[in-house]
């Protein structure tokens, strides 16, 4: 059955991993029949049609639940198959072998319960995450484009690439569960740019510079924190004294945004007589009508 076995091969079949794990908990060897052989397990097969004609045939009534179901079907075990005087076994009860056979040769049942998992192969995508059910899940960035393995269980999500254990997860319904240390170093260093980091550096670089962050940190502080860490990273390449001068003019025109300080710097205005200029001029090649046909012997 394919539950148990996914390839049927007579040296080397493919188990299914979870019926494996199963198996590996309970300390108990599979060993399938070769396909289409039921003669290689006749004591597995023959119990089948006893079950069916001996507890389910002729019942007058319909079990209530699955419940219901298997606790009668312990009482059958009990009251009548264990009784019975079985053929195979020189007219002896079951329950008898068991007793004096198998029950000493049983091995203790795990401490802790087998959890069920299923498994899936998935291709990690460039955003470093894989899908697992109905939900996302990161793994270290240097997996990306590569296939991995995930066992989702109860309670977490392991992902495994070439049989090793790369990242264990607590397993949510759907959404995306992220570890920031996935990403690259360089990644990493941008998602520790938080609000207070940001408030920080802005301290360093200059009153205006601080003016302008906090008063971008005041309202939806997470939704403005990408523009925050944009001013305050202009200073890389402007340096933080034009950085300053920019953000006061910014001020003094009544837009402190990102967008306005990145345009003065560009335009080297940050110092300019006339704050209200804060895009840049028109470029030299750009004249009025009157200048571009004033040329020498133009008819007007």
């Amino acid at each position: 059955m394919k539950t148990g076995v996914i390839k049927a091969d007579l040296y080397d079949p493919l188990i299914n991993r979870s019926f494996g794990e199963m198996a590996e908990h309970y300390g108990c060897l599979i060993d399938p029949a070769r396909a289409l052989k039921p003669k290689d397990k006749p004591r597995v097969e023959r119990p089948v049609p006893y079950v069916r004609d001996s507890f389910f045939a002729g019942r007058s009534e319909e079990f209530a639940d699955l419940y219901a179901m298997q606790a009668d079907a312990v009482r059958w075990c009990i009251e009548v198959a264990n009784k019975r005087q079985c053929r195979p076994l020189d007219r002896v009860a079951p329950q008898a072998v068991f007793n004096t056979e198998e029950a000493t040769a049983l091995l203790a049942l795990p401490t802790a319960p087998f959890e069920l998992a299923s498994w899936n192969r998935a291709k990690v995508g460039p955003d470093i995450h894989v899908k697992v059910g109905k939900a996302l899940y990161s793994v270290p960035w240097r997996h990306i484009g590569h296939e991995v393995d995930a066992r989702e269980g109860y309670r977490v999500v392991e992902i495994f690439f070439e049989g090793e254990l790369i990242k264990t997860h607590l397993r949510i319904e759907r959404g995306k569960q992220t570890d920031p240390a996935d990403y690259p170093p360089e990644k990493i260093a941008f998602f520790m740019r938080t609000p207070a980091w940001c408030r920080h550096r802005a301290a360093e670089l200059g009153p205006n510079v601080t003016s302008v962050v906090a008063s971008l940190m005041e309202l939806n502080a997470l939704y403005r924190l990408r523009q925050a860490q944009g001013v305050v990273g202009l200073a890389e390449k402007y340096g933080p004294g034009r950085l300053d001068a920019a953000c006061r003019r910014a001020i003094n025109a009544g837009d402190p945004v990102y967008r306005t300080i990145k345009g003065i710097l560009v335009a080297g205005t940050e110092n300019g007589d006339s704050p209200e200029q804060l895009a840049p001029s028109a470029p030299a090649h750009l004249h009025g009508p009157e200048a571009l046909f004033d040329l020498p012997g133009a008819v007007s």
